[in-house]
C-alpha cells in the first residue's frame, strides 16, 4: 500500500468569480500529523470542505488510498474511513459522555443513530465505549451530562466520538480554538496520543500546537500552497513570514 493516504490533484473550488481554492497539489503520508496553516481567509477550511465532500469542487481530483473519491458523497467517505471532527463542538449536550460515544459505536451494528434502539442492543457497546474514554482521559466523565462538561473535556470527547466511527484518516478542524492554556495542552497531548497507527489531517491557528506535534505542514494563502515542509523548513520560509505579518510572524518565530 502506498505511503500517501490522501493526495489531491489541481484542487480548485471557485464561488461566482472568486477562487477560493486554488489548484492545491497536497499529499498526506499514511501515519502523519500533517498540519495545513494560512492566515485567515487561506481556504484552508474551504480545503476540508472538499475534502470531506461538503462542497464539490470546481476541476481537481481527491483521492484516497489511490481510490478517486472526487464524485463521491460524504457518507460514502465516511464509511470509508475518512472522518472530521468539526470547529463547534459536534456532540448531544443532554446525553452522558458515555451515551455520546455510543452513538459514534452504532455504526459498527449497522444501526446509525436509531435513537429509539433498546438499552440493551447499546449495552454491549458500553465496553468499547468506555476504552475510547480511557483514551481520551474521560472515563471520570462517563455518567456526565455533557452540557455540564468544561469546553476542553467536550472537545476531547468530540475526539472520542471521531474513534469510534474507525478512522483511518481524522481530520481535525481547529481542534483547539477557543481554549485556555491548559485545556490547549491537554488536547495537544491527546492529539499526539490518538495519533498511534492513525494518519490526521489538521487546520489549526496555534502555532505551538503545531510546532510541538506535527510531521508536515502545508501553508495556504489565498486559496493557494505557499510552502511545505517540516515546522523548521516553513517557519523560516521569507514567503510565509510575510504571508504571516506582524503579530502571527512573531508566533511563528517564538514557537520555533
Amino acid at each position: 500500500m502506498s505511503d500517501v493516504i490522501l493526495e489531491t490533484k489541481h484542487l480548485t473550488k471557485e464561488f461566482k468569480g472568486f477562487t477560493a481554492v486554488n489548484d492545491v497539489n497536497l499529499k498526506v503520508q499514511r501515519g502523519h500529523i500533517h498540519a495545513l496553516i494560512g492566515p485567515n481567509g487561506a481556504g484552508k477550511t474551504t480545503c476540508f470542505n472538499l475534502l470531506t465532500k461538503f462542497l464539490v469542487p470546481t476541476s481537481g481530483q481527491i483521492l484516497f488510498n489511490g481510490n478517486d473519491i472526487t464524485a463521491a458523497r460524504p457518507a460514502q467517505i465516511a464509511r470509508m474511513g475518512v472522518i472530521r471532527s468539526f470547529q463547534i463542538s459536534a456532540v448531544f449536550p443532554h446525553l452522558t459522555v458515555l451515551q455520546n460515544v455510543r452513538i459514534g459505536l452504532q455504526r459498527q451494528l449497522g444501526t446509525s443513530f436509531f435513537f429509539w434502539q433498546s438499552e440493551r442492543a447499546l449495552d454491549r457497546l458500553n465496553e468499547r465505549a468506555m476504552q475510547l474514554l480511557a483514551e481520551v482521559d474521560l472515563t471520570e466523565f462517563a455518567d456526565t451530562i455533557t452540557v455540564d462538561m468544561p469546553y476542553g473535556r467536550k472537545r476531547a470527547l468530540e475526539i472520542a466520538t471521531t474513534l469510534a466511527m474507525e478512522p483511518e484518516l481524522m481530520l481535525l478542524d481547529e481542534p483547539t480554538q477557543g481554549m485556555g492554556h491548559e485545556d490547549v495542552h491537554r488536547v495537544t497531548e491527546l492529539i499526539k496520543k490518538v495519533s498511534a497507527g492513525r494518519t490526521i489531517l489538521m487546520v489549526e491557528h496555534n502555532m505551538k500546537v503545531v510546532s510541538g506535534i506535527c510531521d508536515k505542514i502545508s501553508v495556504l494563502q489565498r486559496g493557494a500552497m505557499l510552502a511545505e515542509g517540516s515546522y523548521a523548513e516553513v517557519a523560516s520560509n521569507a514567503q510565509v513570514m510575510e504571508a504571516y505579518m506582524g503579530t502571527e510572524a512573531a508566533v511563528l518565530e517564538g514557537a520555533h
